[in-house]
């Protein structure tokens, strides 16, 4: 079968390697559609697990099962995700998924960017979905990183009638923006500096939209909520200049959600009584587990997100390559994915 193998973000080979056989407990799924993950295209974060095969957002058929399997069957159409937890460590039963070790070390074989992949026994088990009819493969890959979304709202509280400021709008950004809407905020502002993402963004139910490349953020926003700022501002770049302009836009009583971590050489610096005395709380949220992903489920097959929405490129493997770098670019492209005969 062949595979999309990362030596370093700038040398993806396609290679071939053999098809691997499940277990007793395990299956074998046909890849139909994974796609690419902002997470993918930091160097800094995905070069130090290379060499690996990329890809945690896959879709296909499950085309092999072990003999011990009763849950899913050939024929299968799932979603399957790359982390599944224990559901009986300290960390699991707060539903803090992320924290727990079988979490951590569990994975998708050899990964999502894979003509097949092995779905071990606790990802099959614990968090492997069955498509409904209305859902197809596309869409399927839209499971995790929405999850992901699920989770930065979950965490961040958010109310009916709120005002929230997304900073950056690549495609988290632009899920953030279509669930808020759902879950009822009142107004919604996105901020970046692309054209293109700031015209998307308004067709996608953004109220209002910021050009930070000709504007100053703080002051557009001061004066769009009549210096009441926001109640809740989801930082999306990797950045901790990005983090530091999150929490000087948050309001009083406000959260600030760090969705994505910053840099591996910089260090957020902070005026605590500025937090304390507003009462401002900064929020993280990383990754997502399985009832992020059940929830993620239900709102695509409701038509919150779908991939008509939302992809913009799609590529074959052999394409991997120009597909990270249109991803990396971040410029007039959403969503981009892997698809697969």
């Amino acid at each position: 079968m062949k595979v999309a193998k990362l030596y370093n973000f700038n040398d993806i080979r396609i290679e071939d390697i053999p098809i691997p056989s499940p277990g007793p407990n395990e299956a074998l799924l046909k890849t139909k559609a994974c796609g690419i993950c902002s997470g993918d295209v930091m160097p800094w974060y995905i070069e130090k697990k290379a060499p690996l095969v990329p890809g945690h957002e896959p879709s296909g058929i499950i085309v092999e099962i072990g003999n011990k399997v009763n849950s899913f069957k050939p024929g299968d159409r799932v979603f399957v995700h790359h982390h599944a937890p224990c559901f009986n460590c300290k960390y699991c039963k707060k539903g803090d998924y992320v924290q727990c070790d079988t979490w951590k070390n569990s994975k998708i074989i050899p990964g999502g960017i894979s003509e097949y992949i092995l779905i071990p026994e606790i990802n099959l088990e614990n968090d492997t979905l069955n498509l409904p009819e209305t859902v197809n493969f596309e869409d399927g890959t839209l499971i995790e990183p929405t999850a992901c979304v699920v989770k930065s709202l979950k965490r961040a509280g958010i109310r009916r009638g709120d005002t929230i400021l997304i900073i950056g709008l690549g495609v988290m950004g632009m899920i953030h923006i279509l669930l808020a809407k759902k879950y009822g905020a009142e107004k919604i502002i996105g901020a970046d500096m692309v054209p293109y993402r700031l015209n998307k963004a308004k067709e996608l139910g953004a109220d209002i939209t910021i050009d930070v490349s000709n504007s100053n953020l703080l002051k557009e926003l001061s004066s769009v909520t009549d210096g009441l700022m926001v109640d809740i501002v989801i930082v999306g770049p990797n950045s901790v200049n990005a983090m530091q302009q999150g929490i000087l836009c948050v309001g009083a009583g406000g959260k600030v959600v760090f969705f994505t971590p910053a840099k591996p050489d910089e260090t957020l610096t902070i005026n605590p009584n500025e937090l304390y005395f507003k009462d401002i709380n900064i929020i993280t949220s990383y990754s997502c587990g399985p009832s992020d992903t059940a929830d993620a489920l239900e709102l695509i097959a409701e038509g919150v997100v779908n991939a008509q929405k939302l992809i913009t490129h799609r590529f074959k493997i052999e394409e991997t390559k120009e597909a990270f770098r249109l991803t990396a670019e971040a410029k007039n492209s959403l969503k981009s994915i892997i698809i697969f005969d």
